[in-house]
């Protein structure tokens, strides 16, 4: 029996779970109709041979949520509230089908997919169940954020280099290390010199289907002998250091023409942000600490550290997410070495390679998961 616990700020609700079969006739679809878009959810969960769970995180279950009886492969299902995310437990008939989440394109709904494997005669069957898994969950698409653009310059650092064009420009080199040396595809929310909405770069990230957000950015301060690189994860900031840094990237805002999408962000609504990414947290700060590795030993930068903080170009990417700050550019040293086209090179290169061990454990946690 699913638990109703009312989850006052949780925006979207599931009002229903109903059965399709498919029309190839190899299995089923499972269609999670939702009030509103769910912004984070997981991938389906085995939990034993035949059990399947998906989590969909700051998401509710409406009080008339009307439930279709199970079909197909689904022998029995329930819809479990635990704290903020809404648990759907299915229980299978055929252990062997093959699920699939992925976003209705046409509505805000979810959908699940059950593939069922082909038969060949009574008993023979094709099973690559484990196989498929690994191919879907692939680290295949990263999204690179160059930050600010247009009439947004960023800062403007030693010998007049702004922010925009310095981010642009190792955006563009590292994209390229990761398509040619690691085949991955490469989407940018810009590759050109214009302004695009915060709010709107991780939706772009999301509809991209990408599994990687890197927002790229550069640092500045008063005191022109600050220097050293940073790497963020979404997260409350722990430091008047981090927050400075968080206020000066999220004010760029003034630039956009509806400003009341961030009107009411606070603290609660950070906290609620941190619960929607706390699947990806821990790989976000994993990665993080890749990028401060790369950036201290193998280009010799001083590294401050791996830090969190509300930053807003996070807040929409459902996937693990960075902001990486290549130095400060008001320091004349540092400014001259990344302005310089070996200094770019070098920091698109520590990316490169934080991202090529990141993916070789990430793909190669979800060997093992699969393999259980």
């Amino acid at each position: 029996m699913a638990l109703l616990v009312p989850v006052s700020w949780a925006s979207p609700a599931v009002e229903r779970v109903s059965f399709t079969p498919r029309a190839d006739g190899q299995g089923y679809v499972v269609r999670i109709h939702t009030s509103e878009t769910i912004v984070a959810y997981s991938e389906p969960l085995r939990s034993g041979d035949d059990v399947l769970e998906l989590i969909l995180f700051n998401t509710g279950l409406a009080a008339a949520c009307r439930k279709d009886p199970p079909q197909g492969p689904v022998r029995a299902y329930e819809l479990v509230q635990k704290g903020q995310h809404l648990h759907l437990r299915f229980s299978l008939a055929d252990p062997q089908v093959v699920p699939r989440v992925y976003r209705d394109r046409e509505t805000t709904d979810l959908l699940l997919g059950l593939t069922t494997p082909e038969v060949s005669g009574p008993v023979a069957r094709h099973v690559e169940p484990a196989s498929d898994a690994r191919e879907r969950w692939r680290l295949d698409t990263i999204v690179i954020d160059p930050g600010h653009g247009g009439r947004d310059t960023g800062a403007i650092g030693a010998g007049g280099l702004r922010e925009k064009d310095l981010v642009l420009a190792v955006a563009r080199k590292l994209g390229q290390y990761l398509e040619e040396r690691l085949g991955v595809r490469v989407v940018y929310t810009r590759e050109d010199d214009r302004f695009i909405p915060l709010k709107e770069r991780g939706h772009m990230a999301n509809e991209a289907g990408g599994k990687l957000f890197i927002s790229l950015h550069a640092n500045a301060s008063r005191n022109r002998s600050a220097r050293g690189t940073e790497t963020y994860f979404l997260g409350m900031h722990k430091t008047a250091a981090a927050r400075a840094v968080m206020e000066r990237e999220n004010s760029v805002i003034r630039f956009e023409e509806d400003q009341e999408h961030y009107k009411n962000f606070d603290e609660r609504d950070l906290i609620r942000m941190q619960l929607i990414q706390s699947a990806y947290m821990r790989q976000s700060e994993y990665l993080a600490g890749l990028v401060e590795q790369q950036f201290a030993e193998r280009v010799g930068r001083k590294s401050r550290g791996v830090k969190q903080a509300g930053f807003y170009v996070l807040w929409s990417a459902s996937m693990p997410a960075l902001l990486v700050e290549l130095g400060f550019i008001s320091n004349p040293e540092e400014a001259a070495f990344l302005r310089s086209e070996d200094g770019q090179a070098y920091m698109a290169s520590a990316i490169f390679r934080a991202v090529r061990a990141f993916k070789h454990d990430y793909e190669k946690g979800l060997h093992l998961v699969s393999a259980q």
